[in-house]
């Protein structure tokens, strides 16, 4: 059975709507503003009605409630049936626009055609495979000062249409803000792509970004169309941008200042008007002096910067966060699910979170699958690599902490706790080689549950 929101329907629809669709859904009736904006927060509807005598200056309303819920159809019924109020409405977020009084057909025609509608968007993404986002500024979990000051500059960021660059830790929330300043910008109602550069091999991502025409490469016979066509009177999101080589910096240098490109393997100037924001967890500067990014580049994409702090700058954040993870989890699963033990709070409290947001959401993900009460206990919150590190520092107390040794060997588990242990990128936060790491590693006696083999 669906679930329905009308808001301020006159008792006679209200009757009809009953009939309508009183043995297909639930219906939920509200009058005030407040009420309306109160149930979208707190519960997800299929279906949204809403009433208006004056349609022109109940546009705002309307366009709020689509920046709430822009995947659940909005039904707008009123008495006036101008073509100019049809269409302003339209473009403002309605999916169907009814004429009052309504009938029981046209109510049940309106009802299935809207939910039919949803169904594909919701398979077209599914098919792109898009992550969770979240489509309103004031819905995004930012207690801390740090990230109040994120959101507040994301919100003006969202109003233009130059390009932004989002830099911070991995697993920070970059891709999933990029959906946010979409969402929120007068582009969202057009395309919202997004491409990884790192999790394309180099040879593939000029295709995947500018298409290529028939028999471009060997073995492929059919044209393709690249992210920045798919993404055309949209947004498309770089994320990894700092992973791009060298010689496809100057193509994309050129799409941003001409507004243009060639597919590969073809020779026809293709314009889009595509409002781009790349993410990178790398220093772009280190890189360009390290001459392997494009200082031209970054200044092209430097436009609207913004640093998005790691997980352990937002402590009034942490808590909520994995509450929301939580309730998130215990829904998708079917688990019973709805809190912390204080020893469970107390332990994400304390740890540094290393692998930011997504190593929370993770971790509570797991612990939901794991735990047979109602609370999470801190057995099935398994955060190893705190126990690993302490353990690690227990070992080297003896060791003088103003020495020398005992510092460099400090920096080194660090990097490695912040790489996750991986010795190639800690081997590159710490500017040593990965041969230099190992040998340091060997020499201090670490060592790490993961490592297959400690030689």
């Amino acid at each position: 059975m669906y679930t329905i929101l009308a808001y301020a329907i006159p008792e006679e629809s209200r009757q009809i709507m009953q009939t309508a669709l009183g043995d297909k859904a639930r219906i939920e009736f509200c009058s005030d503003r407040d009420g309306l904006f109160a149930e979208l927060k707190g519960y997800e509807y299929d279906l949204l009605f809403l009433f208006m005598e004056d349609v022109r200056s109940g546009i705002p309303l309307l366009e709020k409630a689509y920046q709430r819920i822009p995947h659940t159809p909005i039904i707008l019924i009123s008495q006036e049936e101008k073509t100019e109020l049809v269409v302003e409405a339209l473009k403002s977020g309605a999916s169907d626009y009814l004429v009052h009084p309504v009938s029981v057909a046209r109510i049940e025609v309106a009802m299935g055609r809207a939910l039919e509608n949803r169904a594909l968007r919701n398979e077209i993404a599914y098919l792109r495979h898009k992550q969770d986002i979240v489509y309103h500024f004031d819905d995004v979990i930012a207690l801390s000062p740090c990230m109040k000051q994120v959101v507040k500059s994301l919100e003006r960021f969202a109003k233009t249409d130059s390009t932004i660059l989002i830099t911070g830790a991995t697993g920070t929330g970059k891709s999933f803000l990029s959906g946010t300043v979409h969402y929120n910008s007068p582009r969202r109602q057009k395309p919202f792509i997004k491409i990884n550069c790192v999790n394309i091999p180099e040879e593939l991502l000029e295709s995947e970004l500018f298409g290529h025409e028939t028999g471009a490469y060997a073995g492929r016979e059919k044209m393709r169309i690249g992210r920045f066509e798919q993404a055309a009177g949209g947004t498309l999101f770089l994320d990894e941008i700092g992973e791009i080589s060298f010689g496809l910096q100057a193509k994309l240098l050129r799409v941003l200042e001409e507004k243009c490109f060639e597919r590969v393997g073809g020779n026809k100037t293709i314009y889009t008007d595509v409002r781009v924001i790349a993410a990178t967890n790398k220093d772009l500067l280190e890189q360009i002096n390290q001459g392997k990014f494009r200082e031209d580049l970054y200044y092209r994409i430097n436009v609207l910067p913004i640093r998005l702090p790691a997980l352990r700058e937002r402590h009034q954040c942490l808590l909520p966060l994995a509450q929301y993870f939580l309730i998130k989890y215990a829904k998708l699963l079917g688990s019973e699910v709805r809190g912390f033990t204080d020893q469970a709070l107390k332990q994400i409290r304390e740890y540094r979170w290393p692998g930011n947001i997504r190593q929370l959401a993770n971790t509570i993900e797991r612990a939901v699958i794991l735990e047979d009460d109602d609370l999470v206990d801190t057995n099935n919150l398994s955060l190893p690599l705190e126990r690993v590190c302490r353990s690690v520092a227990e070992s080297t107390k003896g060791e003088a902490k103003g020495s020398l040794v005992g510092q460099e060997k400090e920096l080194i588990l660090k990097a490695l706790e912040d790489c996750f242990w991986v010795q190639k990128n800690a081997a590159e936060e710490l500017g040593i080689s990965p041969r230099s790491l190992n040998y340091k590693v060997k020499k201090f006696g670490i060592t790490h549950p993961n490592w297959r083999k400690h030689k």
